[in-house]
């Protein structure tokens, strides 16, 4: 395979019984990316159970409690590759009470495969689904119709719900839908096309996957958050200081024009060692070390951009958050925020409202968020941060809360108006 290929990261959610796990298991399957002895694994635990058929949601379920309730808990992450992609799968919780696993799943998601029995069509669980996806801002959705098997692969019954699906998402502001009909179960449309719906003219689930458009993290405005600086204080480098960090978006090119934040100071691109060597031009996601051609104050937790597209920096920060602490969060408390590199002291001011995952409906003044709420906070800075919109920027925009006491993560945060859009739909 070639080392050039691109990566696809993508999550899968669906409610329990729609068969996500099963899905997984085919697709990892079919693709032909299960290692023997994880395969002789599942299929002695299967003959165990009394099954005549290869359990495949067993590979994906590895937790001894997900086994035993055949439900999935935590998020499982598998890596498998075709020859034309590469893919980090996230697969998620579907259960209400694991939102959060949901949201740590999909919050770097290029791609969201969101599951329905096409027995129950599109559910109260459904939406919840298509609402996170909606405010992590995943670029791509796909509707998996599962078990069309068990409704006779009927036409209709795929076009109904792809079409209330497809309604309801992009009332929510979600734009790029594939709806796919599947029977994860028997293999179909999953790897291989169904020679049960001849009626379907469309991409399986996996050609899909490698063909779809990745986004260009190269086309956002370039962002360094600087990792850590190096001074080798050796004789032949007595004069080298280099910024090291991992380039979270755009381009950076020698002798441009940046600013240095929080500070604000100016100075230009010297020089850029990628793997130790020299290079004129450097780019996102690759970790380098800028040298800049005056000698200005900068330390971990500040961040170069380039002077012409500089991000503002602010003190007050008005986000969306996902709490996924089981303690709750609430007004006046004071937590520590970390953004790229950067920790700074912070107080929660005001939580303005809070999304009802049932309905979808803004719930005023609620006075915290407890373990899985998602909501709007109004947070005051010690320091001040440049912070991108999240709707601009998922790498710079996204942020956590953590306790300041025992370094617990607290809350994921999401700045800017991420979910201004569903408020005008409920």
């Amino acid at each position: 395979m070639d080392d050039t290929t691109t990566l696809l990261r993508f999550a899968t959610a669906g409610s329990v019984d729609d068969g996500k796990s099963t899905l997984v298991g085919r697709l990892l399957h079919d693709s032909k990316s299960v290692l023997a002895d994880q395969l002789e694994a599942v299929e002695r635990v299967s003959a165990d159970r009394g099954q005549d058929a290869p359990d495949l949601a067993l590979l994906t379920d590895g937790l001894r409690a997900e086994r035993e309730q055949g439900i999935t808990i935590d998020v499982a992450y598998r890596y498998f590759a075709t020859t034309r992609r590469r893919f980090i799968l996230a697969d998620t919780p579907g259960h209400v009470q694991y939102t959060r696993n949901m949201v740590t799943g999909a919050s770097t998601a290029d791609l969201a495969v969101v599951l329905v029995d096409a027995r129950n069509g599109v559910i109260e669980q459904t939406r919840r689904h298509a609402a996170v996806a909606a405010l992590l801002r995943v670029p791509h959705v796909v509707l998996a119709v599962n078990k069309m098997d068990l409704v006779d692969y009927q036409e209709a019954v795929f076009a109904r719900i792809a079409e209330e699906f497809t309604a309801y998402a992009s009332a929510l502001g979600l734009r790029e839908i594939t709806a796919i009909p599947v029977s994860a179960l028997a293999g179909d449309n999953v790897v291989e096309p169904s020679a049960h719906m001849d009626w379907y003219g469309g991409p399986t689930v996996l050609e899909h996957l490698e063909t779809v458009p990745v986004g260009d993290a190269l086309a956002a405005p370039a962002r360094f958050p600087v990792q850590y600086v190096i001074r080798p204080r050796t004789p032949e480098h007595r004069d080298y200081r280099g910024y090291a960090g991992q380039i979270a978006s755009g381009v950076l090119r020698v002798g441009e024009a940046v600013t240095v934040f929080p500070s604000g100071r100016t100075s230009v691109i010297e020089g850029i060692d990628a793997l130790g060597e020299p290079v004129d031009t450097a780019w996102a996601p690759q970790s380098v070390t800028l040298r800049l051609a005056d000698d200005v104050d900068v330390s971990r937790g500040d961040l170069i951009a380039p002077a012409a597209a500089a991000p503002a920096t602010t003190q007050d920060v008005t986000a969306t958050v996902c709490h996924v602490a089981d303690r709750p969060l609430k007004p006046g408390q004071r937590v520590l925020l970390k953004h790229t590199t950067r920790t700074v002291k912070a107080i929660v001011r005001q939580i303005p409202s809070r999304l009802a995952l049932d309905d979808l409906s803004q719930h005023p003044d609620p006075g915290k968020l407890s373990a899985n709420d998602i909501g709007r906070v109004v947070l005051r800075t010690g320091e001040p941060l440049a912070l991108d919109a999240y709707a601009d920027s998922r790498a710079t925009g996204s942020f956590l809360l953590i306790d300041p006491s025992d370094g617990t993560t607290l809350t994921a945060g999401m700045a800017g108006e991420a979910f201004t859009e569903t408020e005008r739909t409920v």
